[in-house]
């Protein structure tokens, strides 16, 4: 089986790290601030405006994407996986991988290095060119057989073309579909690929 992966919200805890740093950001530049019902767009979590959340991630981004570890066990999981004989296809729609410049580029670099800093092994790795982080086209011309994913655009569009495990967090609470199987840790992710045919009904039709 061909399985996608996301990275930020799948391999990286990104949630956890936007409510650390966000809140840092705010006070250190006097910010107000106020977070309320949690939303995929940060700026509506905060209660700030999208040129503020813009000028965080321009500081923070560089950083997170550098220094931000991996989930525990993912590495792991992913070899069993491997192992298993599955392929496993990273997709990332990461800010600025759609760029084919310096600054792209770079970031593409920073990526390569981190999977390989956090013993994290694939067959491919896919920079999806897609806007508002799409990432159908790349699901279709690769054959894509499962997708892990917590962006909830993404998984309501991918649902519905293939399974999709959904990377608990509380911005996809809502995500809800017959092909959509919730997932809460790396290791729960693996035993759901092992127990697949639990979920007989979510993958036909």
């Amino acid at each position: 089986m061909r399985i996608g992966i996301d990275i930020d919200g799948v391999l990286t805890d990104i949630e956890q790290f936007v409510i650390d740093y966000i809140s840092k950001y705010c006070v250190e530049n006097k910010i107000k601030y106020n977070i309320g019902d949690y939303d995929y767009n940060y700026s509506k979590t905060f209660n700030i405006t999208d040129e503020q959340e813009e000028n965080f991630w321009n500081e923070y981004l560089e950083y997170y994407a550098i220094n931000e570890k991996a989930r525990p066990f993912a590495a792991e999981v992913i070899n069993r996986l491997r192992e298993d004989g599955h392929e496993i296809y990273i997709i990332t729609a990461r800010w600025l991988t759609n760029r084919d410049d310096d600054i792209g580029n770079n970031m593409k670099d920073i990526v390569k290095n981190w999977l390989h800093e956090n013993k994290i092994l694939y067959d491919k790795l896919i920079f999806s060119k897609a806007s508002k982080e799409r990432k159908s086209q790349e699901i279709i011309e690769h054959k894509i057989d499962l997708m892990i994913e917590d962006s909830p655009n993404n998984i309501n569009e991918l649902a519905n073309i293939i399974p999709v495990i959904c990377y608990n967090a509380e911005y996809n609470k809502n995500c809800k579909d017959k092909k959509i199987i919730r997932c809460y840790s790396w290791y729960d992710i693996y035993s759901k690929i092992n127990n697949l045919d639990c979920y007989s009904n979510n993958l036909k039709g």
